[in-house]
């Protein structure tokens, strides 16, 4: 990236992105179809659908048949990516499969251009479109008493700020209904080097480099990493998990020894049970962070997971 004057930044490297698939002639297990939800922020959502249930259960068939809803953030470390980049449409169609589930992609702003709160705000408000859009996709085949937010890395740090962001406020969200978060790899930062991030410093997949730039680019100018949108531990812990204990959100952390947040994301995983909160957490020996965006076997492995959890 190259830093701009006007505080920009350009991306010399364009990720492959895939287009939706809502072409309900062809063969493929899952469709998919991007809506609008605030255009003058480009906020949008990609919806994934399985083709079986379109096909097999008529929208008339009752909650009772209907799908769970997952509202997903991709990562990125708040800088790059969209819900269009390939492996995060790949993961999300892939999920949809596995679950047997709604699956809802966020597009939100990016930083530095947009930086932190705006990606939580947005995530807030792709929550309130599904309240209020009445899009059939979602009001026909999802089940959104069955809502979990879900994210991968900088997805799972924002589905975290996303969900303290409405705690309050749930009941103006309804007939949508929260039921828990599931935080893939999430991403947190803090001042002082974690172990794995010492042990890992200079990891071909997520070095510490490239982690210190996107918490420079993401976070409000003028905080450091020890500021709570990085770091939950640090300040505000137990304020945020009143308002998860007060709703009843439980919680599925998922993460692997050989990713340099890993001792961010157990540290996390304490503070959540320190105060109170429901959390499994799946941490796998080996690995590198988001290799389920890669390895499919690793991510249906996950997807396991998420469905008993979710179940």
């Amino acid at each position: 990236m190259v830093n701009n004057p006007d505080g920009s930044v350009t991306r010399l490297v364009t990720l492959p992105s895939t287009a939706p698939s809502p072409d309900h002639t062809t063969h493929i297990p899952v469709l998919s179809k991007d809506i609008t939800v605030n255009p003058d922020k480009n906020i949008w959502v990609r919806v994934f659908l399985p083709r079986e249930a379109r096909d097999s259960t008529p929208p008339a068939a009752g909650a009772a048949r209907k799908l769970p809803l997952i509202v997903y953030f991709h990562g990125g470390g708040f800088v790059i990516c969209s819900a269009a980049t390939t492996v995060f449409h790949d993961l999300c169609a892939l999920m949809a499969a596995e679950i047997g589930a709604v699956v809802v992609s966020v597009e939100y702003r990016l930083a530095p251009e947009h930086r932190l709160p705006a990606a939580y705000e947005d995530g807030v408000e792709a929550l309130k479109w599904i309240k209020s859009s009445g899009e059939a996709w979602v009001s026909e085949y999802a089940d959104v008493s069955r809502c979990f937010l879900m994210g991968s890395s900088a997805g799972g740090n924002l589905a975290y700020f996303a969900g303290i962001h409405v705690a309050d406020s749930v009941a103006d969200l309804e007939p949508l209904k929260i039921r828990g978060l599931i935080l893939h790899q999430p991403f947190f930062g803090g001042i002082h080097r974690s172990g794995s991030e010492v042990r890992l410093e200079n990891d071909g997949v997520l070095p510490l480099c490239s982690t210190d730039l996107m918490w420079e680019l993401a976070l409000p100018e003028g905080l450091d990493r020890d500021h709570e949108y990085s770091n939950p531990m640090a300040k505000n812990a137990s304020e945020h998990c009143s308002k998860i204990g007060r709703v009843g959100w439980k919680f599925l952390v998922a993460g692997c020894e050989g990713d340099l947040l890993h001792d961010r994301q157990v540290e996390f995983v304490d503070m959540l049970k320190g105060n109170g909160i429901e959390v499994e957490a799946v941490f796998v020996r080996g690995d590198c962070h988001v290799i389920e965006l890669f390895d499919s076997s690793k991510a249906k492995a996950l997807f396991g997971r998420v469905k008993n959890f979710m179940a």
